[in-house]
């Protein structure tokens, strides 16, 4: 028998397919997955096809489990994501800029993000760049004092409606939502060790780009900063 803790389950969802794919914790090799092509020309997804799409193959792939599927991440390809840039500038009166310097920036910005998109939710939190006393840093920097510094972000959202009609149908199942991930933001990271979506997926969650805000709330292991900052505001 395989345990919850031993897999992870991931649902990609676009307008031409729809898979089921479940890998191993440890060696993050593929254990079965199940395939829907979608044959109607449409940009929506037609959660109907998905119930059915469920019904078909969340008992067989339990089945080969000999476990229950109890959460999953969806990976989107959808044209409704929506991308926001918001920009912030701050004083640091000579202190270490560091971690704790961005909590009430990043704040900020998360507030104003939300309070300008009200039916809207964050998907994913990026930083594309960190200016910090007129010199630019990809990363956050280590062991270094600024007067002023300001960050550029990058929020990618997505309707509160089309998320809570994709939980309502997985809730038929008895399965939790862990986490939406923008497909063409996880392509974004695709090298030449992964081969397939859900592998590059799968680094995504674990952190792999650090100038993401991971916005996963489900506490499943020893959080980062940003991890910690999310589920705080959150």
């Amino acid at each position: 028998m395989i345990r919850g803790a031993d897999f992870q389950t991931y649902l990609y969802l676009n307008n031409t397919q729809y898979i089921i794919y479940v890998t191993d914790n440890k060696t993050n090799e593929k254990i079965c997955s199940e395939k829907l092509a979608i044959e109607e020309n449409t940009t929506q997804l037609k959660f109907s096809k998905l119930d059915e799409f469920l019904e078909s193959n969340i008992l067989k792939i339990e089945k080969k489990l000999n476990s229950f599927i109890k959460d999953i991440y969806v990976i989107l390809d959808s044209e409704e994501f929506h991308s926001i840039k918001l920009s912030i500038k701050k004083d640091n009166n000579g202190n270490p800029i560091n971690s704790e310097a961005l909590i009430h920036p990043l704040s900020d910005l998360k507030n104003l993000c939300q309070s300008n998109l009200l039916n809207k939710k964050i998907i994913h939190l990026i930083i594309e760049k960190y200016v910090i006393d007129n010199k630019f840093y990809t990363s956050l920097p280590e062991n270094v004092r600024c007067n002023i510094f300001s960050l550029d972000t990058e929020f990618i959202c997505l309707s509160k409606n089309l998320i809570e009609n994709i939980e309502k149908t997985l809730k038929k199942y008895h399965i939790s939502l862990i986490q939406i991930l923008s497909a063409s933001y996880v392509e974004k990271f695709k090298d030449n060790k992964d081969n397939t979506i859900f592998t590059t997926a799968g680094r995504i969650i674990s952190g792999h780009n650090s100038n993401e805000v991971l916005l996963t709330s489900k506490i499943t292991k020893k959080q980062g900063f940003f991890e910690r900052f999310f589920n705080f505001f959150n």
